[in-house]
């Protein structure tokens, strides 16, 4: 058993759909947040930004004694996934667990995935899909709006900006006749209930968040490091820039006023 904290780090609020799911499937966990909130999106970012950003958000993260690192991001998972490899603690990103779900929902093996800029130019998912069941069929699309709308606060179930965007981007999607959506970047499971409006009912949509909350409780456990905390467990939050605007919006996110437990840090530090 080990009770340090688990470490999940993301570009700006998404992760903290990850970290809502943690709690859920694993309410004794301590867990520190990171948002790199004075540095989103990183989606627009190039591939050697991205990796310098990932490498710092690790850096601040290890230096809280955490047991496990979660890249809560589909960014940093698909440019900079094999970061892990170089750690003495487990890493996971995003993309295996969620590629595995995607891959057992579907059923006429369509499957499209939605995510950043540079998610969807990294190819990643596609070559995870594939490795899975070379007959699957993938079709792709960047949204690089749905970030910025999710951290504006553009959430509400009808939204319209929201859902007109929605539509411009799924468009091409729904068309192909795909059964399972990955919705690539944690930020989207924010709008999965506009999503779900746009593609129909007919269409599972895989909250990579959940997945890899799953997934993470399956790695601690094989390495017995759960907590055998019997009490509810802690979480701590960091944000590179503002404060307030962070607290006001994951509260919302996490259902619970978190202004007090939110802390800024300089990250360049790191």
């Amino acid at each position: 058993m080990d009770n340090r904290p688990i470490g999940v780090f993301d570009s700006g609020l998404g992760g903290l759909t990850a970290v809502k799911q943690i709690l859920k499937i694993m309410p004794n966990e301590d867990v520190i947040y990171f948002g790199d909130t004075g540095r989103v999106p990183y989606g627009t970012r190039s591939s050697e930004t991205i990796l310098k950003y990932a490498k710092q958000d690790i850096e601040f993260l290890k230096s809280n004694n955490v047991k496990m690192i979660i890249a809560a991001c589909g960014t940093v998972s698909s440019v900079a996934g094999n970061l892990g490899e170089s750690l003495d603690i487990p890493f996971t990103g995003v993309l295996k667990p969620t590629a595995i779900s995607a891959a057992a929902a579907t059923k006429n093996k369509r499957i499209g995935i939605i995510g950043t800029t540079a998610t969807i130019r990294s190819g990643s998912y596609r070559k995870e899909l594939i490795q899975i069941d070379s007959s699957i069929e993938v079709y792709e699309r960047d949204c690089p709006l749905f970030v910025p709308l999710v951290e504006n606060g553009f959430i509400d179930d009808n939204d319209e900006v929201t859902r007109l965007v929605a539509q411009r981007y799924l468009g091409d999607l729904k068309k192909a006749g795909i059964d399972t959506l990955i919705m690539g970047c944690t930020h989207y499971p924010i709008i999965r209930n506009i999503l779900c409006k746009v593609m129909g009912e007919n269409v599972t949509l895989i909250d990579s968040g959940r997945e890899t909350a799953l997934y993470c409780a399956k790695i601690l456990k094989q390495k017995e490091l759960l907590s055998d905390n019997q009490k509810k467990g802690n979480c701590s939050f960091f944000v590179s820039d503002r404060v307030e605007g962070f607290s006001k919006t994951a509260g919302i996110f996490l259902g619970k006023d978190i202004k007090n437990e939110v802390k800024h840090i300089n990250i360049d530090l790191y």
